[in-house]
């Protein structure tokens, strides 16, 4: 038989092993495909303009509602978006090991729509006090300790369910198309642009209309707009219950890491055998379900193979027990698993201080436009709003990437288009440009400043307009590094930690953040004297916050230096066909 062929009656059933909800063999034309793709695309819209109805202003709520200073604010916000990525892993983690994606999903959801009902009722009842407080000319009043509390607690909630949801729904979309049906498996390919597309549009809404009432003063009713897309986007996701295709956790993926260190440990005398055929490995059925492939064998991090030798004790062990022991004797497939992750590891790091970079638009952007001149013909520009030329961006690079872009390179190359990790690349050239590009922005908007302005409010002359190519280049290094990431990791982590992989670029984007806060405290204080408030004060235009970005071109320049290196020496991983696996076991399922 040329490929594994399923029946269900006389219903194809898919071929990677997923199930319906009552897990039995996923029926096809019943299941997954667009219809269950495109609502979680709707799904990931509604919850990204939830989020980002309070993540694009919240360095503003921060000063004019809170009553910080520039600096603090923007390490705040960094802190915050950090954690809401630090709890990708923990999503990931009951995703893959115990709870599965769907379920992950749905309670993480919950979690996010608790948290953003909490944020609208204290900022409502406590917090924009009096009430037009919190624009650019009213400030608000002072806060009690339990009002504080109220808004931390709910901010973090807000972080801990959309960080546990979102590399959770990225997997779980891409579950809902077979990889080893050739129309599916393209779409597979296609959904993860999609995905960022959706995530970016989710953007344009809060970005335009409601960053422009929040700007405004009017946060509650912000806030309790992000609160209604959330409640939405949740009931649309459960509405799709009956059609998703599901994969069973694994269990935890810790301690099949462990096993293999320990194992390798105790045999750290053994000779490892030239041939690969002498490493242990299970049989095919023997594996956990139909949807697990086995890892085939690579040469790198040999000290590992030992692991996988079967010695004369663990001969013994099988002998009388018909099993092995673990943390003794390790299959070739748990080996590879745990090369895997250590292969991904450089590549990891390496896109952290790229979403360095990206942060700065939350937070630095958004300071700098607020000195700027932010009228047109007499209306005023939300500062935050210029980031919907970065979501136009995105969208526009995604089409001329996939439409121009890669039919053109596998043209000319005759074998294929640009991989994931040479995008990645082409995304950290294109970050450089972008930081320069503001850079020279700011460079300009001091020449044009009131240097004594008390507020640096509108203070300069320069249009808010000179933001726009910054923004354009931000979005379109995010096509080539964000989807990339997505599509690397999700396709190059074992069957049991997909979830993982999509953690992997949400905690590139957490310790990006938090690395940007570490950077910004330590420019604070070597760049503040006597005379110098530093590079970046609350009074910008008493600041170098040029030579910020400056810095932050040349550290990305080297970063991008290492990351060439480490993307030579990857090897990808190679996974067992399922449709050779399948004819070892049942052609025909019925």
């Amino acid at each position: 038989m040329a490929e594994k062929i399923s029946v269900k009656g006389q219903e194809e059933c898919t071929l990677d092993g997923s199930v319906d909800r009552h897990g039995k063999p996923a029926i096809r034309s019943r299941s997954g495909s667009w219809s269950a793709g495109t609502l979680i695309l709707v799904n990931q819209g509604l919850a990204t303009l939830a989020f980002f109805g309070v993540g694009v202003n919240l360095v503003l709520f921060l000063t004019r509602v809170m009553g910080q200073d520039n600096a603090s604010a923007a390490n705040n916000v960094s802190k915050w978006t950090g954690t809401v990525y630090m709890f990708s892993l923990l999503g990931a983690f009951l995703s893959d090991s115990y709870w599965g994606r769907y379920k992950t999903c749905a309670v993480f959801q919950v979690i996010f729509v608790i948290g953003l009902v909490s944020l609208s009722l204290t900022s409502y009842l406590f917090l924009v006090k009096p009430n037009g407080c919190g624009d650019e000319k009213t400030p608000c009043g002072s806060h009690s300790t339990l009002h504080l509390s109220l808004f931390y607690v709910s901010i973090y909630l807000i972080a801990l369910g959309n960080g546990g949801y979102q590399p959770t729904i990225a997997t779980f979309g891409a579950d809902q198309f077979d990889e080893e049906h050739p129309k599916e498996s393209h779409s597979k390919v296609a959904f993860f642009s999609y995905f960022y597309l959706a995530l970016n549009l989710g953007c344009l809404f809060s970005n335009t209309i409601l960053g422009y009432y929040e700007d405004k003063g009017v946060w509650a009713l912000g806030f309790w707009a992000s609160a209604g897309s959330a409640t939405v986007a949740l009931g649309l996701f459960l509405v799709g219950t009956p059609t998703y295709r599901h994969f069973k956790p694994r269990g935890n993926p810790f301690s099949r890491f462990c096993q293999v260190m320990v194992a390798a440990s105790r045999k750290w005398k053994v000779e490892i055998p030239s041939n690969d055929d002498h490493l242990y490995e299970v049989d095919g059925r023997d594996l956990t379900d139909d949807a697990s492939r086995k890892i085939l064998h690579t040469r790198g991090f040999k000290f590992l193979d030992r692991a996988a030798v079967m010695t004369q004790e663990d001969h013994n062990i099988e002998q009388k027990t018909s099993t092995h022991n673990p943390w003794l004797l390790c299959s070739v497939t748990q080996v590879e698993e745990v090369k895997c992750i250590l292969r991904l590891l450089p590549i990891w790091l390496c896109t952290i201080l790229y979403s360095v970079v990206f942060t700065q638009m939350q937070s630095l952007f958004v300071e700098q436009g607020a000195a700027m001149k932010t009228t047109l013909a007499g209306f005023h520009i939300p500062p935050a709003s210029m980031s919907s030329f970065d979501i136009l961006s995105v969208a526009s690079f995604i089409f001329i990437n996939r439409r121009i872009i890669e039919p053109m390179v596998a043209k000319i190359r005759k074998s294929g288009g640009l991989t994931e990790l040479q995008r990645m690349g082409i995304g950290l050239i294109i970050a450089v440009m972008a930081m320069l590009t503001a850079g020279a922005v700011e460079h300009f908007r001091l020449r044009y400043a009131q240097k004594d302005c008390p507020r640096c409010v509108n203070s300069s002359s320069l249009s808010i307009f000179w933001q726009v190519p910054q923004y354009v280049l931000i979005g379109a290094s995010e096509v080539f590094m964000y989807v990339g990431q997505l599509e690397f990791f999700n396709g190059q982590a074992p069957d049991g930690l997909k979830s993982f992989g999509s953690a992997l670029s949400m905690m590139s984007i957490s310790l990006g953040n938090y690395v940007s806060s570490l950077i910004v405290t330590i420019v604070m204080k070597v760049s503040t004297s006597d005379d110098m408030p530093g590079w970046i004060p609350r009074n910008l235009n008493k600041g170098h916050l040029d030579m910020f970005y400056y810095l932050l071109a040349a550290l990305t320049a080297a970063d991008f230096v290492v990351y060439v290196v480490c993307a030579k020496w990857y090897k990808y991983t190679r996974f067992e066909e399922r449709s050779s696996r399948g004819m070892k076991n049942d052609e025909v399922r019925v």
